[in-house]
């Protein structure tokens, strides 16, 4: 058969030599091979595969493992080459297991889910869900946050909405959202307001939103301070607060020595009194930031941030798939974008439409 037999012209597809590799459907395949083979796995058998293959990809010195390096060198910037190297060892292990652990998700018994997961302070979002005002999760890159939204729905109970950015090949999107229904969320796609408007009406009905918001893919988001430098992210879990009432919590989470992740769900970061919705939006994701960076300068190896994020590193695009040899990327969650009427464009720097 001839190379193009297999497959046509698609943005997809990486040629290597006379051949077209669909990079789309080989991505696919991988994940698909992980979620029918490693949940099989004995608990024991798969944690030290993922520990061989963090070590391996880490050694072939890639293209994530040395923007991971980068990154990691403004969380710790004090940090030799030496402790660097050692520390993006631990992330890529860390990076692994949250791997191996949600391709084993879908086994656990409830039990297991239960006892895997011990959040600290776990009484704001408690109260907050008491308080029917509806609550919004913000989490960085960090530990597993499939197992904590699996951890939300069976230990509390509580079903709760998210929302990820559309996948190529469109099996490979389906795949991943089939996955998280299994784990009892609901799953919508990052289709600008219309995402935005669903996520409103569950707050205004007491209902609980979780949204990863440290990395901007849209380039309009907020701009912050994080680390020292700067960079964007996403507007959305701030004016959501602000628009609905709801409590917004930002949660950290990391991996100790143990089998059981970590977390911490921290205070609120409440509405200000005074200033535009604008300036409002901003203080409150700055203050997002802050409280990101100080789980993160606490647990660095468990931030699995393989992608360029501060603005001074975006003049060149990162967002080709990982070369042979790397782990593969996780699909990028995506917090909604709020509508694009003027004033909220403003605010997240989205153009009106």
């Amino acid at each position: 058969m001839s190379r193009d037999e297999r497959t046509g012209p698609d943005a997809g597809t990486r040629r290597t030599g006379r051949w077209k590799i669909d990079t789309g459907k080989l991505t696919d395949g991988l994940y698909g091979l992980g979620w029918s083979t490693v949940k099989k796995l004995p608990e024991g058998v798969a944690v030290r595969l993922g520990r061989r293959i963090a070590d391996t990809v880490w050694k072939r010195r890639g293209k994530g493992v040395l923007r991971l390096e980068s990154n990691l060198a403004r969380v710790v910037p004090d940090a030799s080459p030496q402790q660097l190297a050692e520390l993006s060892r631990a992330g890529m292990r860390s990076y692994m297991r949250y791997w191996m652990e949600s391709f084993r998700l879908p086994a656990w018994s409830k039990d297991r889910i239960r006892a895997g997961f011990t959040p600290q302070d776990v009484h704001h979002l408690e109260d907050g869900l008491k308080s029917d005002r509806g609550v919004i999760l913000a989490l960085p890159h960090m530990g597993n946050y499939d197992l904590a939204g699996v951890w939300v729905t069976t230990k509390l109970g509580v079903p709760f909405t998210t929302v990820a950015e559309r996948l190529k090949p469109e099996t490979l999107y389906d795949r991943f959202v089939a996955y998280r229904q299994g784990l009892g969320m609901e799953v919508l796609p990052h289709t600008g307001g219309a995402a935005f408007g669903t996520l409103a009406r569950r707050l205004r009905v007491g209902g609980l939103v979780c949204l990863v918001a440290d990395r901007d893919l849209s380039s309009s988001g907020i701009e912050v301070t994080f680390f020292g430098e700067a960079t964007k992210m996403p507007a959305g879990p701030a004016i959501l607060a602000a628009q609905t009432g709801a409590m917004l919590l930002p949660v950290t989470l990391w991996y100790d020595d143990t089998a059981i992740m970590r977390g911490r769900v921290h205070p609120e970061i409440e509405v200000p009194e005074t200033g535009t919705r604008n300036e409002k939006a901003a203080a409150m994701t700055q203050a997002l930031a802050d409280a990101f960076a100080s789980g993160i300068a606490e647990h660095p190896q468990d931030w699995h941030m393989l992608q360029r994020l501060w603005l001074a590193d975006l003049e060149a695009r990162d967002d080709l798939p990982a070369p042979a040899g790397e782990a593969p990327r996780p699909p990028r969650e995506q917090p909604c974008v709020p509508p694009r009427n003027d004033a909220e464009a403003e605010a997240t720097g989205t153009e009106t439409a």
